[in-house]
């Protein structure tokens, strides 16, 4: 019993001496000075690579443009979105309660668009690219919700939508730089022979909203618009009309299947009453 104890007592003064031996001077096993030293080197070691990653990052910085994103290798080529965002479009035309979900979306849409909003914005050349490289804050170029007539929201805030001829409105997404080729123009086609009314005339994108210079540069910028009214008749009600848009008359890529939004996009309308 007594050598149990020795020894207990000798493994207590083992670990006491470990945290601290006053013989020596050590504090978990090192003396002041080679804490100190050792310290000393991670302190130096971690500020090198402090300083490196600064500089690197520093260095990297420095050769981006705040306006324009390095690689666009992705998305040079613009998709089609549409207004209602909805991939099946389905009301009754009798029932305002069913798209005025639909009519609100597209009123929020064009709020932006109203003239007396554009017509703070210049007047540029139609048909013509307005490039603007040495300009630091870039001018925008007027797209009035009334261009789109019947479509505007303005003589029928509706939207066709209370009598079963819908709007639809596509634009094109924002891709920096872009400059499309040709006079390109949105072009729908469907399953049947439903008949549909562009607005502005033949879908026209106009080249003078091209190129985009970024939200940096280019912060008040809208663009182009395209509304297409589908012109139901009641014989085209309660029967799935599936549409198709794409932009054609350009270089931009409307037919790769591996991105279905690419230069197009399909939706389906339903319309009971």
């Amino acid at each position: 019993w007594i050598s149990e104890k020795k020894e207990s007592n000798e493994k207590k003064e083992t670990w006491k001496d470990f945290i601290y031996n006053p013989t020596t001077g050590e504090f978990l096993g090192r003396t002041a000075s080679s804490w100190g030293l050792i310290l000393l080197f991670y302190f130096v070691f971690y500020g090198f690579l402090a300083g490196m990653f600064s500089l690197t990052m520093f260095v990297m910085l420095k050769t981006l443009d705040e306006n324009v994103p390095r690689y666009q290798d992705r998305v040079a080529n613009p998709g089609l979105v549409i207004r209602p965002h909805a991939a099946e479009i389905l009301f009754n035309s009798s029932d305002p309660s069913n798209y005025n979900q639909y009519v609100q979306e597209l009123h929020n849409l064009l709020h932006q668009y109203n003239d007396s909003i554009q017509e703070r914005n210049d007047l540029c050349l139609v048909g013509e690219y307005t490039e603007q490289n040495n300009e630091h804050i870039k001018k925008v170029c007027q797209f009035k919700r009334s261009m789109l007539r019947q479509c505007s929201g303005l003589p029928d805030t509706s939207f066709g939508y209370a009598e079963g001829k819908p709007c639809i409105i596509i634009k094109m997404n924002r891709v920096i730089g872009l400059k499309p080729l040709g006079d390109p123009y949105i072009n729908c086609t469907r399953d049947s022979l439903l008949q549909m009314q562009y607005f502005p005339p033949e879908g026209r994108l106009d080249k003078m909203f091209f190129p985009y210079y970024g939200k940096k540069a280019h912060p008040d910028y809208v663009q182009p618009l395209v509304a297409v009214k589908l012109l139901l008749t009641r014989d085209d009600y309660n029967i799935e009309q599936t549409v198709e848009c794409k932009v054609e008359g350009s270089d931009v890529r409307n037919n790769d299947d591996r991105d279905k939004f690419q230069g197009r996009v399909t939706f389906r309308v339903k319309v009971s009453e």
